[in-house]
Parts: structure tokens; C-alpha cells; sequence
């Protein structure tokens, strides 16, 4: 049975580009993975990609900020809810201090025996930063920012999904992906996403039945998918088809993103999955190593609508 290893990303719909990019790259002191453009539809909409420097899988956040075409969602139930990143042990209350003194406000929490800094996006998307005494991954440091590796963000630690039907959604991850359940109390179910380093990785399940239905679109405001890494194609294509077979037929063919390739899945609690693998040449087939993240690339076959594209895209200085 393929198995997938950790996070390969977390995808949302945000707001204003500039609030976007300051945010993660000043605020939180994430790099500039790639800059790039929706690849769905014809609206012209940035697809922002942060991350380590060199766009480590289970580190990378990518947003696509909907201001100017006006497109917001609502959050709700069945949706995914929270973004969740890790850090080191005690690192929480810097990052409290850090994040009220630059006017987002922040709170120390502890939800399922850990330690978190609370806050939300500018667009209003839920964050914490969650600190993991077991996480082997070095923390992204940012001198530029004040942050060192005693404080920096190590990756994804995973997301928060709010649901009406916990027994669907239990079925769903531990049947079909499949994770291991670690915990189930008043709190809510927390759910081990397999990953060969040994980073500490987790879906965590909250029911809600006394909020709206959340929008499952891309539309700003909203968490759009949570993406798992299959490591290669193989075991992409295996999982889909072991998904499948199940009768979750709500899956995608596979779909090229140029730099990995991706198919979806609707789970029954709403939140939307993908498993993804990296591409051999990654960030590095349009701009070259040590330099991804520095400029605004169109995958090849939106060649003949660049300029169209560049004329509708929000302003912004990604300085």
C-alpha cells in the first residue's frame, strides 16, 4: 500500500498581494519560493510560493491573493480551518512578542498538549505556530528579518479541519490516506501524517455543527487544499487509485503544475486533499538553483497570454 511522507505544501486564498508577501516573508521570515500565476481558469491572479530557501517540501505555504478580481469566501464548517507551522520548543512566546509589536495580534494557547502562537493572516485565515520538541528539520532562519534558529519556523506542522461528521472523516483519513489517529478527546482527534524524517506532521479534526458551510472554491479568505507528498509518481498513482477504489471518486487525474504534479481529492468533511511529488528539475526549471523566488514565471504553455496576464495582475513590490 503506498504511503505518502509528510506535507508536500498548504494552499489558500488570501487578499491583498503586498499584505501576502510582507506577511510571510517579513513577519513570519519565510523566502520567496516562486512567484508564478493561477494555472486554472483565465483570471489573472498571482500563485505565491514561500518557504526554506531552497523550497523544501513540508515547508512551502502558497497563496493566491484574490483582491483585485474581488473574490472572497466564506469560512465555516467542513472546510479546512487553521494553518498550522512548527517551531522549536519555547519558541512560542517570541513569536507572541514579535508578531503584537508588528500590530498582529497574537496569544500564547495549548491545544492537545502543545505549546502555540495564535494569530490570523491579514485576510483573516486562522495561523499557529506549534512548538515541536521532536521536529529534526532545521529552522528557516532570516537575518534580514531578526530571526534566528532558535525561533525560526521549521515547516508545516499541518492543519486544523472543521467538520460536521467525525465518523466520515475518521473513516477517510485512516481508510483511505491512510494516517494513524494519535488522539481523540474533548478537544478533538489528532491524526499522524507518515513522514520518513521523522518530523512531527498532523491533520487535527474539531466538529462543528453550529457554524455555516464553508466555501470550497478558490475564493479569497479561505484555505483551499492541503497537500500530502507521495515522494514520486508511482506512489501518487497507486494512492489515487487505492482512494478510488474506495468509492471517494470526487479525485482528479493527475494535473501538471510544472514544478510537481497533483490530483485531488474531496474528503467527506469538506477539506479539500491533493498528493503531489516534486518534478526532478522542482523550482529550478525557470529560474536557476540558489536564485528561485527573485522573479514573476509563466509556465510554458501560457506563452501567448503573458502580457495579457501581467497586465491584469494586482500591483505589488515583492522587494
Amino acid at each position: 500500500m503506498a504511503r505518502v511522507s509528510g506535507y508536500h505544501h498548504l494552499t489558500m486564498s488570501t487578499d491583498g498581494a503586498q499584505e501576502d508577501f510582507d506577511f510571510y516573508t517579513k513577519a513570519l521570515g519565510l523566502h520567496s519560493v516562486k512567484r508564478t500565476v493561477l494555472f486554472d481558469g483565465v483570471i489573472p491572479v498571482y500563485h505565491l510560493y514561500y518557504g526554506s530557501p531552497n523550497g523544501d517540501a513540508s515547508t512551502i505555504i502558497t497563496t493566491f491573493p484574490f483582491r483585485k478580481p474581488g473574490v472572497y469566501g466564506r469560512r465555516g464548517t467542513n472546510q479546512s480551518r487553521t494553518i498550522l507551522q512548527s517551531i522549536p520548543k519555547g519558541a512560542a512566546d517570541f513569536w507572541v512578542n514579535r508578531l503584537n509589536a508588528r500590530g498582529i495580534e497574537t496569544k500564547k494557547i495549548t491545544r492537545f498538549g502543545a505549546d502555540r502562537a495564535a494569530f490570523a493572516h491579514p485576510s483573516g485565515i486562522l495561523h499557529e505556530l506549534v512548538e515541536s520538541d521532536s521536529d529534526p528539520r532545521e529552522p528557516i532562519t532570516n537575518a534580514s528579518q531578526g530571526i534566528g534558529r532558535e525561533h525560526g519556523i521549521k515547516g508545516i506542522y499541518g492543519a486544523s479541519v472543521a467538520v460536521t461528521d467525525r465518523t466520515a472523516m475518521d473513516d477517510f483519513l485512516t481508510i483511505a490516506l491512510p494516517l494513524t489517529k494519535e488522539a481523540d478527546t474533548h478537544e478533538g482527534l489528532v491524526y499522524r501524517v507518515p513522514d520518513e524524517t521523522g518530523a512531527n506532521q498532523r491533520v487535527e479534526v474539531i466538529v462543528d455543527r453550529d457554524s455555516p458551510q464553508g466555501t470550497w472554491t478558490l475564493a479569497g479568505g479561505t484555505i483551499h487544499h492541503l497537500a500530502l507528498n507521495t515522494g514520486n509518481e508511482e506512489n501518487q498513482l497507486k494512492l489515487r487509485a487505492h482512494i478510488e477504489g474506495l468509492g471517494f471518486t470526487d479525485i482528479s487525474e493527475q494535473k501538471d503544475r510544472n514544478y510537481f504534479k497533483s490530483c485531488y481529492v474531496r474528503s467527506p468533511g469538506g477539506a479539500l486533499f491533493e498528493l503531489a511529488w516534486t518534478t526532478p528539475e522542482g523550482w529550478a526549471k525557470d529560474e536557476p538553483p540558489g536564485a528561485i523566488g527573485k522573479t514573476l514565471v509563466f509556465p510554458p504553455w501560457f506563452k501567448d497570454r503573458e502580457a495579457e496576464l501581467r497586465a491584469g495582475l494586482e500591483q505589488a513590490d515583492f522587494a
